[in-house]
């Protein structure tokens, strides 16, 4: 909460150094702005998890602008472990999530346990003409001290920040689900004149198996 204070002070010297009439205190308050932001700024303890995260650890990001039917979000740099896996049935994606899970599990170079977290990301990177449809899963890690695999098949990732369109939908997903609002997001995108990756997609899910109720999916295309 302390941290959240701080970045208000931040805003408000900031601001009131464009605002303030007298040139030497918009000096003083411009050097104050300057010194403060140093330490005010970049920070994530403020930012609280939405509700579907069901209070594990996920990927900090700023909700940019909602439109009708796709939300255009800005992420932080984040981390993860991911597998490959042949393709996006229900048996190759157990495989690979297992893999992760046991990885959280203690099955790495320290023997570590590591929460889980949200969400589970399977990327797709679709076939053209000169290659077979890329599948991969990932899993979410929040602390970016992350082991060594054990399993030869697992490796560590890095997302860069940037600018992601979201989908969102509920129920419990299926690989028809996710094409289904994956094309009808590429064609909202197209309609509000964005221009984004066009053979790609990430599809996001956040809940247990066992969760019956309020599940929550997302697909994501990354804008260019």
């Amino acid at each position: 909460m302390t941290v959240c204070i701080y970045e208000d002070l931040c805003r408000w010297v900031c601001q009131a150094s464009v605002t303030t009439k007298s040139a030497m205190a918009r000096t003083l308050l411009s050097a104050s702005c300057l010194l403060i932001g140093l330490v005010c700024f970049p920070s994530t303890e403020c930012w609280e998890a939405p509700w579907f995260c069901h209070g594990y650890e996920c990927p900090v990001y700023t909700v940019v602008q909602q439109y009708e039917g796709f939300e255009e979000r800005n992420y932080e740099v984040s981390h993860w472990i991911t597998t490959d896996v042949a393709s996006t049935s229900e048996s190759d994606l157990k495989d690979g999530f297992w893999k992760l899970y046991y990885f959280n599990h203690g099955q790495n170079s320290e023997n570590k346990e590591i929460a889980m977290s949200r969400p589970v990301l399977v990327s797709v990177k679709e076939a053209d003409g000169t290659g077979e449809q890329q599948v991969s899963i990932s899993v979410f890690q929040s602390d970016t001290d992350i082991p060594e695999p054990n399993d030869n098949t697992i490796r560590k990732t890095v997302i860069q920040g940037g600018t992601v369109y979201i989908r969102s939908f509920g129920g419990f997903a299926s690989d028809e689900d996710a094409l289904e609002n994956v094309q009808q997001l590429r064609e909202d995108l197209r309609a509000a004149g964005k221009v984004f990756v066009e053979n790609r997609f990430d599809a996001a899910g956040y809940d247990a198996p066992w969760d019956l109720f309020n599940r929550h999916n997302e697909v994501w295309v990354r804008a260019l």
